[in-house]
């Protein structure tokens, strides 16, 4: 029975609540957009719209699945549903405050799983058989790799100077100093780093309404395409979870967890209010200015970063604890 409740209840316990935060955050995202334009958001569902994410799930997974005739019909089926597994599988080794899995390499876990989210996009565009759903796929994976290379070299200046593979030798470490606050031109550039891996705006070319008519969900309706929100909405959860960990370490007591959570929380929310307003205030950009900033811009700056941090060693301590 315990053998049972580790390996099946114990994981759904752990995914809902991230399901229902996913839900809700697709209320949070019109709300604040509608406020930012001077407009309402959602108010007709539930009192303030609050069922507003409940109609929306149930309209679309009781609405009639569009398959393409000339798509790969195996393939078409399970790229949105490989989207959500990865997606949701790679919250196990976070420690909130207690980890699913106690993963000794849980940075390399997460790096291995959101690059093996690449094939779920290009998967998904080439099925389809549709020029605009393969150009938009072959865009998020141009797009996608070329930032995961920035990624990996912000995580390895981090892991030199935590000395650890493990989320949770980040946290200890930022018990006396965030990490934001030494290398703060490293955040700044995850940060922007986060938002193109996520397909945000201004970095939402997969999804160019104007030219690529939808992108690489285009030939989506009904499940099949709610599966794939959730899993773009799981991932910005998700990066911002991280980001916290990585920058923001809540300060970890093992006798208070709730305390650990509430921080963690509140941090994460503000992180994605950030998501929220910049898509409000920034126009799309320009597929060759986005490959400009990672590949001309970015990756000298993080590649000097880490030839530093491998010279130069960090040591951590005396410092006061920081909440």
């Amino acid at each position: 029975m315990n053998t049972f409740m580790m390996e099946y209840i114990i994981p759904i316990f752990y995914f809902i609540p991230i399901l229902l935060a996913v839900a809700f955050l697709t209320l949070v995202e019109r709300k604040v957009l509608g406020y930012m334009q001077l407009r309402k958001g959602p108010n007709i569902v539930g009192p303030i719209g609050i069922f507003q994410p409940l109609a929306d799930g149930l309209k679309l997974f009781i609405k009639e699945p569009i398959r393409p005739s000339t798509s790969s019909k195996t393939l078409f089926l399970l790229t949105p549903m490989l989207a959500l597994i990865i997606s949701l599988m790679m919250w196990t080794p976070l420690p909130m405050p207690f980890l699913l899995s106690n993963i000794n390499l849980g940075i390399l876990f997460i790096m291995t799983l959101s690059s093996l989210a690449v094939y779920s996009i290009l998967g998904s565009g080439w099925s389809s058989n549709s020029k605009y759903a393969l150009i938009g796929a072959i865009r998020a994976v141009a797009q996608t790799i070329s930032y995961e290379v920035t990624l990996g070299l912000i995580l390895l200046c981090l892991i030199l100077m935590t000395g650890g593979f493990s989320l949770t030798s980040f946290i200890i470490t930022q018990n006396h100093l965030w990490l934001i606050i030494p290398t703060w031109p490293v955040a700044f550039m995850w940060f922007i780093s986060t938002l193109a891996e996520t397909n945000r705006a201004p970095f939402d070319l997969t999804e160019g309404e104007s030219e690529l008519v939808s992108g690489f969900n285009v030939e989506y309706a009904g499940g099949p395409f709610a599966l794939f929100f959730l899993a773009e909405y799981a991932n910005i959860l998700f990066m911002n979870t991280l980001s916290t960990i990585l920058f923001l370490g809540p300060y970890f007591d093992p006798w208070n967890p709730y305390l650990f959570t509430m921080n963690l929380m509140i941090k994460t929310m503000l992180m994605t209010f950030m998501f929220l307003w910049i898509r409000a205030s920034f126009p799309r950009f320009r597929y060759d200015q986005l490959m400009h900033l990672i590949w001309k811009n970015f990756l000298p700056i993080t590649i000097a970063c880490t030839i530093y941090h491998i010279s130069m060693p960090i040591t951590w301590a005396g410092l006061p604890p920081m909440i």
